[in-house]
Protein backbone atom coordinates (compact mmCIF):
# COMPACT_ATOMS: atom_id res chain seq x y z
CA UNK A 1 0.00 0.00 0.00
CA UNK A 2 3.06 2.41 0.67
CA UNK A 3 5.48 0.63 -1.30
CA UNK A 4 7.90 3.36 -3.04
CA UNK A 5 6.01 6.22 -1.11
CA UNK A 6 8.21 8.37 0.75
CA UNK A 7 7.93 9.21 4.26
CA UNK A 8 9.86 13.37 5.38
CA UNK A 9 9.78 12.03 9.50
CA UNK A 10 11.05 14.82 11.81
CA UNK A 11 11.81 13.81 15.50
CA UNK A 12 11.20 16.06 18.08
CA UNK A 13 12.92 16.14 21.17
CA UNK A 14 11.03 13.41 23.83
CA UNK A 15 11.24 10.24 25.55
CA UNK A 16 9.40 8.61 22.97
CA UNK A 17 11.43 9.38 20.25
CA UNK A 18 13.23 6.31 20.65
CA UNK A 19 9.84 4.62 19.15
CA UNK A 20 10.53 6.41 15.60
CA UNK A 21 13.52 4.17 15.64
CA UNK A 22 10.72 1.10 15.15
CA UNK A 23 8.37 3.43 13.15
CA UNK A 24 11.76 3.37 10.38
CA UNK A 25 12.10 -0.19 10.84
CA UNK A 26 8.19 -0.65 9.88
CA UNK A 27 7.79 2.16 7.04
CA UNK A 28 11.03 0.24 5.44
CA UNK A 29 9.22 -3.32 6.33
CA UNK A 30 6.57 -1.89 4.57
CA UNK A 31 8.90 -0.78 1.28
CA UNK A 32 8.44 3.26 1.86
CA UNK A 33 11.62 5.07 2.00
CA UNK A 34 12.34 7.50 4.93
CA UNK A 35 14.08 10.78 4.86
CA UNK A 36 14.78 12.13 8.66
CA UNK A 37 14.81 15.33 9.90
CA UNK A 38 16.21 15.14 13.44
CA UNK A 39 15.73 18.10 15.63
CA UNK A 40 18.38 19.26 18.29
CA UNK A 41 16.56 18.25 21.37
CA UNK A 42 15.63 14.58 19.67
CA UNK A 43 19.22 14.24 19.39
CA UNK A 44 19.28 14.15 22.97
CA UNK A 45 17.57 11.10 23.22
CA UNK A 46 17.94 9.58 19.68
CA UNK A 47 21.16 9.50 18.04
CA UNK A 48 22.27 10.63 14.52
CA UNK A 49 23.70 7.18 13.56
CA UNK A 50 21.00 4.93 14.76
CA UNK A 51 18.44 6.96 13.07
CA UNK A 52 20.65 7.13 9.78
CA UNK A 53 21.78 3.54 9.70
CA UNK A 54 17.65 2.56 10.08
CA UNK A 55 16.69 5.06 7.51
CA UNK A 56 19.21 3.93 5.22
CA UNK A 57 19.90 7.63 4.62
CA UNK A 58 21.50 10.64 5.51
CA UNK A 59 19.54 12.69 8.45
CA UNK A 60 19.21 16.65 8.13
CA UNK A 61 19.31 18.74 11.18
CA UNK A 62 20.20 22.37 10.82
CA UNK A 63 18.43 24.84 8.61
CA UNK A 64 21.54 27.03 7.92
CA UNK A 65 23.60 23.78 6.13
CA UNK A 66 25.38 25.24 2.92
CA UNK A 67 26.00 22.00 1.34
CA UNK A 68 22.09 20.92 1.89
CA UNK A 69 21.14 24.13 0.56
CA UNK A 70 22.83 24.18 -2.30
CA UNK A 71 22.29 20.63 -3.04
CA UNK A 72 18.51 19.93 -2.04
CA UNK A 73 17.45 23.24 -0.03
CA UNK A 74 15.10 23.21 2.46
CA UNK A 75 12.04 24.27 0.16
CA UNK A 76 12.56 21.25 -2.27
CA UNK A 77 13.18 18.77 0.91
CA UNK A 78 9.68 20.02 2.21
CA UNK A 79 7.92 18.88 -0.83
CA UNK A 80 10.00 15.45 -1.72
CA UNK A 81 8.25 13.36 0.51
CA UNK A 82 4.42 11.96 -0.13
CA UNK A 83 3.66 12.77 3.22
CA UNK A 84 5.29 14.79 5.98
CA UNK A 85 5.20 12.85 9.26
CA UNK A 86 5.98 14.21 13.06
CA UNK A 87 6.80 11.76 15.40
CA UNK A 88 7.16 13.06 18.29
CA UNK A 89 5.36 15.98 18.03
CA UNK A 90 5.96 17.67 21.11
CA UNK A 91 3.95 20.24 22.99
CA UNK A 92 6.84 22.97 21.53
CA UNK A 93 7.09 21.82 17.91
CA UNK A 94 3.01 21.76 18.17
CA UNK A 95 3.00 25.62 19.23
CA UNK A 96 5.02 26.14 16.43
CA UNK A 97 3.23 24.76 13.96
CA UNK A 98 -0.30 26.26 14.89
CA UNK A 99 1.93 29.88 15.22
CA UNK A 100 3.21 29.75 11.83
CA UNK A 101 6.57 29.98 13.50
CA UNK A 102 10.33 29.10 11.68
CA UNK A 103 13.20 29.35 13.82
CA UNK A 104 14.91 26.06 13.49
CA UNK A 105 14.63 23.05 9.98
CA UNK A 106 12.10 21.31 11.30
CA UNK A 107 9.33 24.62 11.71
CA UNK A 108 10.48 26.13 8.53
CA UNK A 109 9.73 22.81 6.23
CA UNK A 110 6.83 22.50 8.22
CA UNK A 111 5.72 25.94 7.14
CA UNK A 112 7.20 25.22 3.58
CA UNK A 113 5.36 21.53 3.05
CA UNK A 114 2.89 22.07 0.67
CA UNK A 115 2.40 17.84 1.52
CA UNK A 116 0.00 16.32 3.93
CA UNK A 117 0.99 16.77 7.58
CA UNK A 118 0.39 13.68 10.02
CA UNK A 119 1.71 14.17 13.53
CA UNK A 120 2.20 11.77 16.72
CA UNK A 121 1.96 13.85 19.90
CA UNK A 122 3.62 13.11 22.93
CA UNK A 123 4.04 14.74 26.24
CA UNK A 124 3.34 15.07 29.70
CA UNK A 125 -0.60 14.85 30.74
CA UNK A 126 -0.93 18.39 32.15
CA UNK A 127 1.05 19.48 29.07
CA UNK A 128 -1.24 17.82 27.06
CA UNK A 129 -4.35 19.07 28.65
CA UNK A 130 -3.30 22.44 29.22
CA UNK A 131 -5.70 25.09 26.96
CA UNK A 132 -2.99 26.26 25.07
CA UNK A 133 -1.80 23.04 24.10
CA UNK A 134 -5.86 22.36 23.06
CA UNK A 135 -6.11 25.71 21.10
CA UNK A 136 -2.56 24.38 19.27
CA UNK A 137 -4.28 21.54 18.52
CA UNK A 138 -7.59 22.60 17.21
CA UNK A 139 -5.75 24.97 15.31
CA UNK A 140 -3.97 22.41 13.52
CA UNK A 141 -6.13 19.94 12.78
CA UNK A 142 -8.54 22.73 11.44
CA UNK A 143 -5.81 23.78 9.26
CA UNK A 144 -6.09 19.84 8.03
CA UNK A 145 -3.09 18.28 9.98
CA UNK A 146 -4.12 14.89 10.99
CA UNK A 147 -3.16 13.16 14.36
CA UNK A 148 -2.62 10.06 15.84
CA UNK A 149 -2.79 9.29 19.00
CA UNK A 150 -1.90 10.27 21.99
CA UNK A 151 -2.80 7.06 24.42
CA UNK A 152 -3.23 7.29 27.83
CA UNK A 153 -0.52 5.34 30.48
CA UNK A 154 2.20 5.53 32.70
CA UNK A 155 4.68 8.27 31.77
CA UNK A 156 8.32 7.99 32.02
CA UNK A 157 7.65 10.90 34.28
CA UNK A 158 5.86 8.80 36.60
CA UNK A 159 2.63 10.53 35.92
CA UNK A 160 -0.53 8.99 34.20
CA UNK A 161 -2.96 10.09 31.65
CA UNK A 162 -3.24 11.01 27.78
CA UNK A 163 0.08 12.14 26.53
CA UNK A 164 2.05 8.89 25.59
CA UNK A 165 2.74 9.08 22.24
CA UNK A 166 0.90 6.36 19.98
CA UNK A 167 2.90 3.39 19.23
CA UNK A 168 4.60 3.27 16.00
CA UNK A 169 2.41 -0.12 14.86
CA UNK A 170 -0.51 2.44 14.85
CA UNK A 171 1.63 5.49 13.52
CA UNK A 172 2.32 2.98 10.27
CA UNK A 173 -1.14 2.38 10.19
CA UNK A 174 -2.31 6.39 10.18
CA UNK A 175 0.50 6.62 7.29
CA UNK A 176 -1.06 3.82 5.13
CA UNK A 177 -4.54 6.06 5.45
CA UNK A 178 -3.41 8.79 4.59
CA UNK A 179 -0.91 7.46 1.75
CA UNK A 180 -3.06 4.89 0.19
CA UNK A 181 -6.13 4.54 -1.41
CA UNK A 182 -6.08 0.42 -0.75
CA UNK A 183 -7.49 -2.68 -1.45
CA UNK A 184 -10.70 -1.69 0.45
CA UNK A 185 -11.00 1.80 -1.99
CA UNK A 186 -14.93 2.44 -2.25
CA UNK A 187 -16.04 -0.64 0.40
CA UNK A 188 -17.99 -0.02 3.31
CA UNK A 189 -17.51 -2.09 7.02
CA UNK A 190 -19.45 -1.79 10.10
CA UNK A 191 -17.41 -2.60 13.18
CA UNK A 192 -19.05 -2.71 16.47
CA UNK A 193 -16.39 -2.21 19.64
CA UNK A 194 -16.70 -1.57 23.37
CA UNK A 195 -18.76 -2.56 25.91
CA UNK A 196 -22.69 -1.78 26.47
CA UNK A 197 -24.32 -0.86 29.23
CA UNK A 198 -27.70 -2.42 30.56
CA UNK A 199 -28.79 0.19 33.36
CA UNK A 200 -30.37 -1.19 36.84
CA UNK A 201 -31.34 2.57 37.24
CA UNK A 202 -30.05 5.73 36.62
CA UNK A 203 -26.09 4.96 38.29
CA UNK A 204 -25.92 1.71 38.26
CA UNK A 205 -25.03 -0.42 35.30
CA UNK A 206 -24.19 -4.05 33.92
CA UNK A 207 -21.32 -4.34 31.36
CA UNK A 208 -18.59 -6.60 30.36
CA UNK A 209 -14.75 -5.94 30.69
CA UNK A 210 -14.22 -4.31 27.56
CA UNK A 211 -11.60 -1.00 26.45
CA UNK A 212 -12.65 -1.18 23.13
CA UNK A 213 -8.72 -1.45 22.12
CA UNK A 214 -9.15 -3.92 19.47
CA UNK A 215 -12.57 -2.82 17.95
CA UNK A 216 -10.79 0.95 17.10
CA UNK A 217 -7.61 -0.90 15.78
CA UNK A 218 -9.88 -2.66 13.65
CA UNK A 219 -11.52 -0.06 12.73
CA UNK A 220 -8.34 2.15 11.78
CA UNK A 221 -6.38 -0.76 9.90
CA UNK A 222 -9.48 -1.29 7.69
CA UNK A 223 -9.68 2.92 7.17
CA UNK A 224 -5.90 2.44 6.09
CA UNK A 225 -6.70 -0.04 3.71
CA UNK A 226 -9.43 2.63 1.65
CA UNK A 227 -12.25 1.33 3.59
CA UNK A 228 -15.17 3.51 4.46
CA UNK A 229 -15.97 2.13 7.94
CA UNK A 230 -19.34 2.85 10.16
CA UNK A 231 -17.57 2.20 13.79
CA UNK A 232 -20.86 1.58 16.17
CA UNK A 233 -19.27 1.95 20.04
CA UNK A 234 -20.31 1.49 23.05
CA UNK A 235 -19.08 3.61 25.98
CA UNK A 236 -15.29 2.08 25.65
CA UNK A 237 -12.41 3.94 26.95
CA UNK A 238 -10.62 4.12 23.86
CA UNK A 239 -11.42 6.58 21.80
CA UNK A 240 -12.47 5.89 18.29
CA UNK A 241 -9.94 6.26 15.80
CA UNK A 242 -9.40 8.96 13.08
CA UNK A 243 -11.44 8.87 9.79
CA UNK A 244 -14.26 6.66 10.75
CA UNK A 245 -18.15 7.75 11.08
CA UNK A 246 -18.70 6.87 14.82
CA UNK A 247 -21.96 5.86 16.13
CA UNK A 248 -22.23 6.03 19.76
CA UNK A 249 -24.48 4.00 21.97
CA UNK A 250 -24.92 2.58 25.31
CA UNK A 251 -26.93 -1.02 25.16
CA UNK A 252 -26.95 -3.37 23.33
CA UNK A 253 -30.73 -2.67 21.88
CA UNK A 254 -29.22 0.75 20.56
CA UNK A 255 -26.22 -0.90 18.99
CA UNK A 256 -28.38 -3.04 17.07
CA UNK A 257 -30.60 -0.30 15.62
CA UNK A 258 -27.11 1.59 14.97
CA UNK A 259 -26.09 -2.07 12.82
CA UNK A 260 -29.07 -1.80 11.16
CA UNK A 261 -29.32 1.58 10.00
CA UNK A 262 -25.72 1.57 9.11
CA UNK A 263 -26.56 -1.01 6.67
CA UNK A 264 -25.98 -2.40 3.71
CA UNK A 265 -22.19 -3.05 4.02
CA UNK A 266 -19.41 -4.89 2.55
CA UNK A 267 -18.83 -6.58 5.95
CA UNK A 268 -19.42 -6.13 9.27
CA UNK A 269 -16.48 -7.06 12.17
CA UNK A 270 -18.87 -7.56 15.55
CA UNK A 271 -15.77 -6.72 17.89
CA UNK A 272 -18.22 -5.65 20.81
CA UNK A 273 -18.58 -7.31 24.27
CA UNK A 274 -22.55 -6.96 24.19
CA UNK A 275 -24.37 -7.67 27.69
CA UNK A 276 -26.04 -10.76 26.88
CA UNK A 277 -28.51 -9.71 29.31
CA UNK A 278 -30.85 -6.65 30.27
CA UNK A 279 -32.75 -5.59 33.44
CA UNK A 280 -36.03 -5.80 32.51
CA UNK A 281 -37.46 -4.35 35.51
CA UNK A 282 -34.81 -1.51 35.69
CA UNK A 283 -35.99 1.39 37.81
CA UNK A 284 -36.33 4.78 36.71
CA UNK A 285 -34.99 6.13 39.99
CA UNK A 286 -32.07 5.89 42.41
CA UNK A 287 -32.84 2.35 44.09
CA UNK A 288 -32.24 2.85 48.05
CA UNK A 289 -31.36 0.65 50.57
CA UNK A 290 -34.13 0.00 53.02
CA UNK A 291 -31.94 -1.22 56.23
CA UNK A 292 -33.70 -4.85 55.17
CA UNK A 293 -30.51 -5.66 54.38
CA UNK A 294 -32.60 -7.70 51.36
CA UNK A 295 -31.09 -6.60 47.38
CA UNK A 296 -33.25 -5.53 45.04
CA UNK A 297 -34.65 -8.08 42.98
CA UNK A 298 -33.70 -7.73 39.32
CA UNK A 299 -35.70 -9.60 36.88
CA UNK A 300 -33.44 -10.16 33.55
CA UNK A 301 -34.17 -10.15 29.94
CA UNK A 302 -32.13 -11.29 27.03
CA UNK A 303 -30.73 -9.04 24.97
CA UNK A 304 -30.51 -9.36 21.33
CA UNK A 305 -28.29 -11.63 18.95
CA UNK A 306 -26.46 -8.83 17.02
CA UNK A 307 -24.22 -11.17 15.56
CA UNK A 308 -26.67 -14.03 14.61
CA UNK A 309 -29.56 -11.22 13.25
CA UNK A 310 -26.92 -9.76 10.96
CA UNK A 311 -25.80 -13.12 10.01
CA UNK A 312 -28.76 -14.84 9.14
CA UNK A 313 -30.38 -11.67 7.76
CA UNK A 314 -32.12 -12.97 4.50
CA UNK A 315 -31.66 -9.71 2.02
CA UNK A 316 -28.85 -7.08 2.61
CA UNK A 317 -26.72 -9.51 5.00
CA UNK A 318 -23.00 -8.59 4.12
CA UNK A 319 -20.97 -10.49 1.90
CA UNK A 320 -18.77 -11.13 5.39
CA UNK A 321 -19.62 -11.26 8.79
CA UNK A 322 -16.70 -11.65 11.54
CA UNK A 323 -17.83 -12.27 15.00
CA UNK A 324 -15.60 -12.02 17.97
CA UNK A 325 -15.71 -15.40 21.09
CA UNK A 326 -13.86 -13.50 24.38
CA UNK A 327 -13.65 -17.47 26.06
CA UNK A 328 -11.61 -18.48 29.03
CA UNK A 329 -11.29 -22.11 28.44
CA UNK A 330 -11.94 -24.25 25.30
CA UNK A 331 -11.47 -21.67 23.66
CA UNK A 332 -11.10 -23.21 19.61
CA UNK A 333 -14.23 -25.71 20.52
CA UNK A 334 -16.47 -22.81 22.36
CA UNK A 335 -16.05 -20.42 18.95
CA UNK A 336 -16.61 -23.14 16.28
CA UNK A 337 -19.80 -24.07 18.30
CA UNK A 338 -20.60 -20.37 18.50
CA UNK A 339 -19.89 -19.71 14.53
CA UNK A 340 -22.10 -22.64 13.74
CA UNK A 341 -24.82 -21.18 16.05
CA UNK A 342 -24.83 -17.57 15.06
CA UNK A 343 -23.98 -18.25 11.20
CA UNK A 344 -21.04 -16.20 10.76
CA UNK A 345 -18.52 -16.32 8.44
CA UNK A 346 -15.55 -15.79 10.77
CA UNK A 347 -14.94 -16.05 14.33
CA UNK A 348 -11.85 -14.38 15.94
CA UNK A 349 -11.61 -16.09 18.67
CA UNK A 350 -9.37 -15.73 22.15
CA UNK A 351 -8.45 -16.84 25.44
CA UNK A 352 -9.57 -13.79 28.29
CA UNK A 353 -8.93 -15.77 31.24
CA UNK A 354 -7.28 -13.65 34.36
CA UNK A 355 -3.67 -15.17 33.58
CA UNK A 356 -3.36 -13.93 30.02
CA UNK A 357 -3.44 -10.23 30.77
CA UNK A 358 -5.55 -9.71 27.40
CA UNK A 359 -8.87 -8.58 28.37
CA UNK A 360 -7.76 -4.45 28.99
CA UNK A 361 -3.75 -4.88 27.73
CA UNK A 362 -2.53 -3.79 24.14
CA UNK A 363 -1.83 -7.57 23.38
CA UNK A 364 -3.98 -10.26 22.11
CA UNK A 365 -3.54 -14.21 21.16
CA UNK A 366 -6.40 -14.85 18.30
CA UNK A 367 -7.39 -17.99 16.36
CA UNK A 368 -9.60 -17.46 13.35
CA UNK A 369 -11.73 -19.92 12.99
CA UNK A 370 -13.74 -20.10 9.00
CA UNK A 371 -14.44 -23.29 6.93
CA UNK A 372 -11.22 -23.63 6.54
CA UNK A 373 -10.88 -24.96 9.92
CA UNK A 374 -9.17 -22.87 12.74
CA UNK A 375 -6.01 -20.91 12.12
CA UNK A 376 -3.74 -19.85 15.12
CA UNK A 377 -1.85 -16.54 15.15
CA UNK A 378 0.70 -15.55 17.78
CA UNK A 379 0.44 -13.32 20.04
CA UNK A 380 1.00 -9.65 18.70
CA UNK A 381 -0.34 -6.20 19.54
CA UNK A 382 -3.79 -5.89 19.00
CA UNK A 383 -2.70 -3.39 16.42
CA UNK A 384 -0.93 -6.11 14.84
CA UNK A 385 -3.78 -8.36 14.81
CA UNK A 386 -6.08 -5.60 13.47
CA UNK A 387 -3.88 -5.18 10.30
CA UNK A 388 -3.73 -8.60 9.82
CA UNK A 389 -7.18 -9.06 10.13
CA UNK A 390 -8.31 -6.07 8.00
CA UNK A 391 -5.79 -7.70 5.26
CA UNK A 392 -7.57 -10.64 5.21
CA UNK A 393 -10.85 -8.98 4.94
CA UNK A 394 -9.70 -7.75 1.71
CA UNK A 395 -8.64 -10.17 0.38
CA UNK A 396 -12.05 -12.36 0.80
CA UNK A 397 -13.71 -8.98 -0.24
CA UNK A 398 -11.55 -8.81 -3.95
Amino acid sequence: MIAGKQVLLIVGGGIAAYKALELVRLLHKAGASVVPVLTRAGAEFVTPLSLSALAGARIYSELFDLTDEAEMGHIQLSRSADLVVVAPATADLMAKMAAGLSNDLASTLLLATDKRVLIAPAMNVRMWEHPATRRNLAALTGDGVQVVGPNAGEMACGEYGPGRMAEPEEILTAIEAALGAGPLRGRHVVVTSGPTHEPIDPVRYIANRSSGAQGAAIAAALVALGARVSFVTGPASVPPPQGVDVLRVETAQEMLAAVEAALPADAAVFAAAVADWRVANAAGQKVKKDGSGRAPALEFAENPDILATVSKMETGRPKLVVGFAAETQDVVAHATAKRARKGCDWIVANDVSAGTGIMGGTENAVTLISDGGAEEWPRMAKQAVARRLAERIAEALA
